[in-house]
């Protein structure tokens, strides 16, 4: 309870400015000295570009480059103190007469400083220490708060009009039979998402579900830190040292907890349980065959090559359309062990942007199930005979919860050293093009005339994806401003693969590149699918090994399916983008 009224009123009296002391905005480290203290050292040593920054959301972050202390938190304002809850707090102060800090070990750190502001210099004062700042004029790496969206409206209404007009189109494009295509099932299939998404987003009891089970995602996380702390941490110090703060050790291991859990969830048969619910619902509302109905639910849980084990009885005399639909699925949506690591890139340390953001991803997964059939049953309408029945296959879960556990831990495991092995190779790939890229634009005198007429300051990969998406990106709603990044975002997920493009839009949105709010939830949804080239060649494999009597027909169906897949989050992403 007490924790909870000091998060309202930090909420409260961080976003209302009731105080005429204004602090917000970039200041430089000047000193860090004893009050008393007329010399010259200071306790922590101090660079120039040493900074603290203040913003209007609330949020706060500093940096000591030497000391190699990177803090962040919130903050809050009193009459005459500041309160400041840190995230986390890698070290201890350092220097000859440093005092005898408490550690940080957890979120809920709370620190209240005297504050003084004499013109353009701020001083802080704590356990008899001077924190001096001086103003940043130039303000050049403020960090802006994006703008909100201003919701629903006509113009948002016509312009999602105008997102999906334009992808239904693309997909009649590709279709290999326009005169079979059952335009009443796509009418269902968008009425359903439609409604999904308004009660998600605008219905209060919906929205406050999704964020309970977003709480429970987080909570999970935090268990899956308690185990990483015990591997990690420092026998001196007790705490996992700066150095170490770092992907592997901090995100990987949750796809790796995350796996094991759904794993014993599937032994448990919840999940099963789940998955029957809604095939049941898709089946009834869309007319679905039962494998394509069991298949598209349970890729909102499972991935691309999980999936298919649940129709593995059906796979060999599946109609096209029905395999088209299961591998579009598993390009659409993504799995319950990826979901977490997603959730520590853009939520990051604090737990109310986890929340939000897992509400968002959920929400991603679920609409892009329907979203997938649609897409599939443009680009291949049924016009075969199917199976009806609704069953789940069995195979592969274990004897007991315990063989369950391990299986999804070894699965973790595998999962996990292959993001990490992606992730390695993409990024170094991304280095390697952006150089020569440069070098070619230098050559060219291409450089130069990018800077001056573009946002970009040379030629490079994210230029050319930013420029390629750019259009798609602003039809589902994302602003012009912001239109060449989602745009970016959209070309890393496709040609690389959605772990690179999260990444990028944590970075960016840490940094404050966006100029509306609007467009990081865009992205979120845009990017919340398997939709690349290497999912091709994962499915044909999988799905190949389980049934290899039609590998030659899911080669011929794997760029479909990577079409498919990426149309369906486009689709959820205009739909989000009508609404918010």
């Amino acid at each position: 309870m007490k924790k909870f009224l000091f998060v309202i009123s930090l909420l409260f009296f961080s976003n209302l400015n009731l105080f005429s002391i204004d602090i917000k905005g970039k200041w430089l480290f000047e000193s860090i000295k004893y009050i008393k203290d007329s010399s010259d050292k200071n306790l922590i040593p101090i660079t120039n570009g040493d900074y603290m920054l203040i913003n209007e959301d609330g949020t706060f972050l500093y940096e000591l480059k030497d000391a190699k202390k990177y803090e962040k938190g919130r903050w809050a304002l009193d009459s005459s103190t500041l309160d400041l809850s840190f995230y986390y707090l890698n070290e201890r102060l350092s220097g000859e007469k440093a005092p005898d800090f408490q550690e940080v070990l957890d979120i809920d750190t709370i620190r209240t400083y005297k504050i003084k502001l004499e013109k353009d210099h701020l001083i802080l004062s704590e356990n008899k220490i001077n924190y001096t700042f001086i103003k940043d004029t130039k303000q050049i790496n403020e960090i802006k708060s994006p703008q909100t969206s201003s919701g629903l409206s006509i113009t948002s209404i016509l312009r999602g009009v105008l997102g999906i007009s334009a992808l239904l189109f693309i997909s009649f494009l590709f279709s290999r039979n326009k005169k079979a295509i059952d335009w009443s099932l796509i009418g269902k299939g968008l009425i359903i998402q439609i409604i999904f998404a308004v009660l998600v987003l605008k219905v209060p009891f919906v929205s406050s579900s999704f964020e309970f089970i977003g709480k429970i995602f987080t909570k999970i996380i935090s268990f899956t830190q308690d185990g990483t702390m015990f591997l990690f941490r420092s026998f001196s110090s007790g705490i996992i040292e700066s150095p170490l703060m770092n992907f592997v050790v901090m995100i990987l291991p949750t796809v790796i907890f995350f796996s094991a859990l759904t794993s014993l969830f599937y032994y448990w048969k919840i999940i099963p349980k789940i998955i029957y619910g809604f095939a049941w619902m898709m089946k009834k509302s869309m007319g679905l065959s039962g494998p394509e109905s069991v298949a598209a639910a349970g890729n909102i849980f499972l991935g691309q090559t999980e999936s298919p084990l649940l129709v593995k009885p059906y796979l060999n005399k599946m109609t096209m359309s029905e395999i088209l639909c299961l591998m579009s699925g598993g390009m659409a949506t993504i799995a319950g062990g990826v979901l977490a690591a997603y959730i520590g890139f853009l939520g990051g340390d604090d737990p109310t942007q986890q929340i939000m953001f897992a509400k968002h991803l959920l929400a991603a997964s679920v609409m892009s199930a329907p979203a997938a059939v649609i897409a599939a049953k443009i680009l291949w309408p049924e016009k075969e005979k199917f199976e009806t029945k609704i069953e789940l296959s069995q195979e592969n879960i274990g004897s007991n919860a315990l063989e369950a556990i391990s299986k999804g831990t070894t699965d973790g495991i595998k999962l996990a050293v292959n993001v990490g092995a992606m992730l390695l190779v993409f990024i170094a790939l991304i280095s390697m093009s952006n150089f020569v890229l440069l070098k070619i634009g230098h050559w060219t005198t291409l450089n130069s005339l990018i800077a001056e007429n573009t946002q970009y300051s040379e030629l490079s990969l994210n230029m050319i994806l930013g420029y390629i998406g750019a259009p798609l990106a602003w039809l589902m709603g994302v602003c012009k401003e912001d239109m060449f990044l989602v745009g970016q975002l959209l070309g890393e997920k496709t040609v690389l693969n959605e772990f690179v493009a999260y990444v990028s839009l944590g970075e960016m949105k840490s940094v404050g590149a966006f100029v509306e709010y609007k467009s990081i939830i865009i992205a979120t949804y845009i990017l919340c699918g398997f939709a690349n080239f290497a999912s091709i060649g994962i499915q044909i494999g999988g799905i190949g090994a389980l049934a290899p009597s039609r590998k030659r027909d899911l080669s011929k169906l794997g760029f479909l399916a990577l079409i498919a897949g990426t149309l369906a989050s486009l689709f959820t992403a205009v739909i989000v983008g009508m609404i918010i």
